[in-house]
């Protein structure tokens, strides 16, 4: 799987450990920076990594935040991107079952490595369960906004 990782400087070390555990799954990890620690905007990176998936350029997404609810806010923006905030390997695991998350979003400040290890390996490996959650997919695309190159992104 192509999975992009990206953070702000808060997330900036926990991204490498994620880029790392990504490529020893054997998924093919992309940094979408920052590439330092500096102080950042996290719209910047959450919404490349965003308009990647919108586009189906790639076919997931990790963001990595203080707290990672400003990093699901903007990935949410954009069509067709599904971006949970998970606490827990519940909450990975119905994002993906249900809900068919496509961007995980997670909080540097909050877990701990193992704890954010397992959620992503929980995700990765969580299939969409379809039925019923596909209709409610379906209902969800239905009040996404214009495709993002309309918003004057590119």
């Amino acid at each position: 799987m192509k999975i992009v990782v990206a953070s702000e400087h808060r997330g900036f070390k926990a991204k490498h450990k994620i880029l790392s555990q990504l490529k020893a799954m054997n998924h093919e990890a992309i940094d979408f920076g920052p590439l330092t620690q500096e102080t950042c905007d996290y719209p910047d990176y959450a919404a490349k990594a965003a308009l990647a998936v919108s586009k189906g350029e790639v076919d997931r997404a990790i963001l990595v935040g203080g707290t990672g609810v400003g990093m699901s806010i903007v990935a949410n923006k954009f069509r067709g991107v599904r971006a949970a905030l998970c606490h827990d390997d519940l909450s990975a695991e119905i994002s993906r079952s249900h809900n068919d998350a496509n961007i995980l979003c997670l909080s540097a400040d909050l877990f701990s490595e193992e704890l954010a290890a397992r959620m992503i390996e929980v995700w990765l490996t969580t299939p969409f369960a379809g039925g019923r959650h596909a209709r409610r997919i379906t209902k969800i695309a239905q009040c996404e906004p214009p495709l993002p190159e309309q918003n004057g992104l590119s």
